[in-house]
């Protein structure tokens, strides 16, 4: 990997925002983003993502390629979790093993969101449709872990919340606020094209990097907290924290490379697979798998992987795909 290409990385504005948050965080420093604040920032980065997909999507067009790049997004989010779920059964119970293992089929946003920045600084191009297949991954990981469980109990009642249907658990994952939000702003921008983009473009591009380092800045005083909460889980999951996501990410980049996408996709499609969910996911979690311990998978996704990944995870992907894609 170049140096150059991990050192401008570190010494981005968003990153070194993320890293002033974990340091305020260490120094027991009082900074911090109010809650209702750090929501409205992440509604806003989702917002702007997904119209700015749409706008993408609008200008290249709906054909063959985008579709099935969509089916084996949300495939790959279906099939992960059950590589995860067989690794961390030597170690832990069905409904921790499924639960960790949803995290980690599904993806990042935020994660998602500082590749997209780090393409852009590098102007390489990328396809809006990568907006979509992001939104797709969300919830089949989910619902692999609950058939996981189930099958693990051969019970139907012992997996998931008394009284809960597939019915109910499906709408749980298909209609979270985060991918509502995304499939919405994507289609929007995407239904209304050029003039559309040309009226949000000063609010959905412009103040987007600004936006970004407050977000990352919460992001770090948030992930500080939660490293600490790792120490009592043991070097195994840390050590899975720390493997699965580069070892997932190459899968992303052979799938890329046997698709033919650009660099700047298969940059994305690579953070996808390799990127954990610390906020969509766990929130389903706590209604379908209740019996899945939170203070083991939301630490490892947010207090190692997200951290790992914004900071050489994605340099190091992109230098893969460099090497390969270059004749």
């Amino acid at each position: 990997m170049d140096p150059t290409v991990l050192t401008q990385n570190l010494l981005s504005p968003p990153i070194l925002f993320f890293a002033l948050g974990m340091l305020a965080t260490w120094v027991r420093s009082d900074l911090m983003i109010p809650p209702a604040a750090a929501k409205a920032l992440s509604i806003y980065l989702l917002l702007a993502i997904g119209f700015h997909g749409g706008a993408e999507l609008h200008r290249s067009g709906l054909d063959g390629t985008v579709v099935l790049v969509l089916g084996v997004a949300a495939l790959a989010s279906a099939i992960l979790p059950v590589l995860g779920y067989f690794v961390l059964r030597s170690r832990l119970g069905p409904a921790d093993a499924a639960g960790i293992a949803a995290c980690y089929g599904s993806v990042s946003a935020v994660t998602f969101i500082t590749a997209i920045s780090f393409l852009d600084r590098a102007e390489i191009a990328y396809s809006g449709y990568m907006i979509a297949a992001m939104a797709l991954m969300e919830s089949p990981a989910i619902i692999t872990a609950i058939i996981l469980v189930r099958i693990a109990h051969r019970d139907t009642g012992t997996a998931t919340r008394n009284g809960s249907t597939w019915r109910t658990m499906i709408h749980e994952a298909m209609a979270n606020g985060a991918i509502l939000l995304l499939l919405g702003s994507l289609l929007i921008g995407y239904l209304s094209g050029e003039q559309g983009w040309e009226t949000m473009k000063p609010l959905v591009k412009d103040p987007f990097q600004a936006i970004l380092c407050l977000f990352l800045l919460d992001m770090g005083i948030v992930a500080a907290r939660r490293i600490v909460d790792l120490r009592r889980f043991g070097a195994f999951l840390i050590a899975f924290s720390l493997v699965a996501p580069p070892v997932q990410a190459a899968l992303g980049i052979i799938v890329a490379a046997m698709l033919g996408l650009s660099p700047g996709d298969a940059l994305l499609l690579a953070v996808l697979f390799g990127s954990a969910s610390y906020i969509a996911v766990p929130a389903a979690l706590r209604l379908v798998l209740p019996k899945a311990n939170p203070s083991l998978y939301v630490p490892m996704s947010l207090g190692l992987t997200f951290p790992l990944n914004i900071t050489i995870g994605i340099p190091l992907y992109f230098a893969m795909i460099d090497w390969w894609w270059t004749p």
